[in-house]
């Protein structure tokens, strides 16, 4: 039985388009700092080993950008995660970019390879690209494809190299071989930047997005009421936040790829808690803060530490009644 926290920062940012929430972490351990707020004292950590050193190496393959270290970056999280919960912690994971998301999920079923496992994702982007349908080659829009085991190649526009396809199906097999989640487990909140490949996507696989207007139109309550009722089979749940979720008008830019028309932070500390409160949450996740674009100094660190205290609140009281 789980009974204590246990940070895990992964200050990696390679996945991403723009350099920068490598420092996301120090960003809200800042925040904390200036809240006179000693929360990143309370709980034991470890730090993940990264692979920054490669945004100078020339790239290498054009639609799946850093691939084989993002892999490996990856790979590490699995474990971290994995040795985590073996461990009886729970892992409360602090990256930069959001590719991280498939080594936590993957690391998750590494360490509960017979449980069936529920995604709440919360941010403004499906994160549903393969190397074959990716505009970018950003792999921080690739983790949930590469963990439902989808390459979309209906929609392909990409010519992949043999090099890539390696090591996307290093990442589709990591943890255990094969998908980690079914898509009917995947529960999308706030998605509201896709591309056309995505969109595809998720009406193939009749993936479910509480839009930000759907939210406030039907109420917080009923959506999330209704979202954990279709994930009622799921033996454990993992919460990914990715801050973009949230207003970037309202909040700040500090964010990798900021989208206007989010969530605000009570609507976000309302989601999470409501969901935790299931007593089904094994992880949560924090991602893409990037105080390099932030346009109100620390903003987003702030915001992104007041919604990690808030909901580690209501953590440490289920997991006490555990």
């Amino acid at each position: 039985m789980m009974n204590q926290i246990k940070i895990i920062k992964n200050r990696s940012d390679i996945g991403a388009g723009t350099r920068g929430s490598d420092m996301g972490i120090d960003a809200i351990e800042i925040a904390a700092i200036n809240a006179n707020n000693d929360y990143f004292t309370k709980y034991d950590f470890v730090d993940v080993e990264t692979e920054n050193e490669s945004i100078y190496n020339k790239v290498k393959n054009a639609y799946s950008k850093r691939i084989e270290h993002v892999s490996y970056q990856c790979e590490r999280v699995c474990t971290a995660v994995s040795n985590s919960l073996n461990e009886q912690s729970f892992p409360l994971v602090i990256s930069g970019d959001h590719s991280s998301a498939l080594g936590t999920i993957s690391g998750i079923k590494k360490a509960f390879p017979n449980k069936r496992l529920g995604v709440v994702w919360i941010d403004a982007h499906a994160d549903m690209h393969s190397p074959y349908t990716s505009p970018s080659g950003n792999i921080h829009g690739m983790p949930l494809a590469a963990a439902i085991g989808e390459d979309n190649f209906e929609s392909r526009i990409n010519k992949v190299s043999e090099s890539s396809i390696h090591y996307w199906d290093n990442m589709k097999n990591m943890g255990i071989k094969g998908p980690k989640l079914k898509p009917e487990d995947l529960v999308y909140f706030g998605v509201r930047d896709t591309e056309e490949p995505e969109d595809n996507q998720i009406k193939k696989l009749s993936l479910r997005n509480y839009m930000v207007h759907e939210v406030r139109h039907r109420g917080l309550e009923v959506c999330v009421d209704e979202a954990l009722d279709k994930l009622k089979d799921c033996d454990m749940i993992y919460i990914s936040f990715d801050v973009d979720s949230m207003d970037c008008d309202l909040i700040s830019y500090g964010t990798g790829t900021p989208v206007s028309k989010g969530f605000d932070e009570f609507e976000i500390i309302k989601i999470i808690n409501k969901i935790i409160e299931s007593k089904k949450v094994i992880c949560m996740e924090f991602v893409e803060v990037n105080p390099l674009l932030d346009n109100k100094g620390n903003k987003m660190g702030e915001t992104a530490f007041v919604v990690l205290d808030a909901v580690t609140n209501t953590l440490t009281k289920i997991l006490k009644n555990k």
